[in-house]
């Protein structure tokens, strides 16, 4: 019997290739997203304390009630919006489980998701098992904002789904609140569902308000909003994130949710509740805390030969390289890695349609050492 594989265009994802790739030669990884430094003393302490207490068997469903107590006051607190933790909550194994369920609970086969490229690379093929079609926009380099109008005409009647992401992976461009207002628009206006992944919403730089769908009205009833504890505690091996959504849509979610993961991590939920309610502030100091790590890697490769483009939030920095190599931007990552010992991401991997537009991204969510050593051999590469 010969299997016909369902994406037949997947393969092994860059970030798992890079990683390798720099492991293999001793490199500093600054490519896959996670950081180099421990998770507060006080989360893991109480990690353990739940693992002794015995909280180890499954969770209910949709997370452990005090949980998402705890994600009910953060958005309020965060955003204004009161949640019901009951019904409106879930908590999944990481935000790319929930990106997965909230695609299926919507989309029919025929069916067109709009997203934005470069775009998180978990969309498009959650889309296709789903039996829908994506359709790629290409935001432009260095600001990438969005052409709402453009987005307008690019609706049709089959659209059924828009995604976004703010703060954006990989560009670190920030939605602002005339952003949010054109969404709302444009979703109310079309009828459509909205995907709201906010897995760095807590990473807003320079001052800048932090925002969100959940303040849009006019998103609340057609949205899921997507968060991650792993990106918010420096925990991204723990695998927890959560899903805010309208009733009537988490009830959608959690038929899904419920046959692909059922529960997750149990100790993990409960010694994050504890923290949220003892220490509120750790989220409040996270944006300060990246922003710190932008700015140092932005002084470390001022004598560089890179350019830097704008990040205003999440922890990644893209850079141009085309004073440096005519190589395209896969090949390179791979020099970069083999022959300079530092991993990077290549951005056409985010874009439907590849572009040789000779960048690449750089995770500065790394200890401070770890940044400067990266940044000499960085420094190194002549024009």
């Amino acid at each position: 019997m010969e299997l016909r594989s369902k994406l037949p265009w997947v393969g092994t994802t860059i970030f798992t290739q890079m990683s390798q790739l720099a492991a293999e030669h001793q490199a500093i990884n600054l490519s896959q997203g996670f950081p180099d430094f421990p998770a507060s003393p006080l989360l893991l302490d109480e990690l353990n304390r739940q693992v002794a207490a015995g909280n180890n068997q499954y969770a209910p469903m949709s997370g452990v009630a005090i949980l998402r107590q705890q994600i009910a006051a953060l958005t309020a607190r965060c955003y204004g919006r009161l949640v019901d933790a009951d019904t409106e909550i879930t908590v999944t194994s990481g935000a790319t489980e929930a990106l997965f369920v909230a695609i299926q609970a919507v989309v029919r086969p025929g069916d067109e998701v709009i997203v934005f490229d470069p775009a998180y690379d978990s969309y498009q093929p959650a889309v296709e098992l789903a039996g829908g079609k994506t359709i790629h926009i290409q935001l432009a380099a260095p600001e990438y904002q969005i052409d709402w109008q453009a987005v307008h005409r690019r609706v049709t009647d089959q659209t059924r789904l828009i995604i976004v992401n703010s703060p954006h992976n990989p560009t670190g461009m920030v939605f602002s609140a005339t952003d949010w207002r054109a969404l709302a628009d444009l979703v109310q206006q079309h009828g459509l569902f909205c995907i709201s992944d906010e897995v760095y919403e807590h990473m807003v730089f320079d001052g800048a308000a932090q925002l969100s769908a959940h303040q849009q009205t006019a998103l609340l009833d057609r949205t899921f909003v997507v968060s991650s504890f792993g990106k918010t505690f420096h925990v991204t091996g723990w695998k927890l994130g959560y899903c805010i959504a309208p009733a009537n849509l988490s009830l959608e979610f959690r038929k899904i949710h419920q046959y692909v993961i059922f529960s997750s991590f149990t100790p993990a939920q409960f010694a994050i509740a504890a923290v949220l309610q003892q220490r509120p502030q750790l989220i409040a100091e996270l944006a300060g805390f990246y922003q710190q790590k932008r700015d140092q890697f932005a002084r470390l490769l001022q004598s560089s030969a890179f350019k830097l483009l704008p990040c205003k939030g999440t922890y990644f920095q893209l850079a141009d390289y085309s004073a440096i190599s005519t190589l395209n931007d896969v090949e390179f990552c791979h020099w970069l890695t083999v022959e300079h010992g530092v991993a990077a991401i290549p951005l056409s991997v985010f874009s439907r349609q590849e572009q040789d537009s000779k960048i690449i991204r750089f995770c500065f969510a790394k200890q401070p050492a770890t940044l400067e050593q990266a940044a000499e051999r960085l420094c190194r590469l002549n024009p």
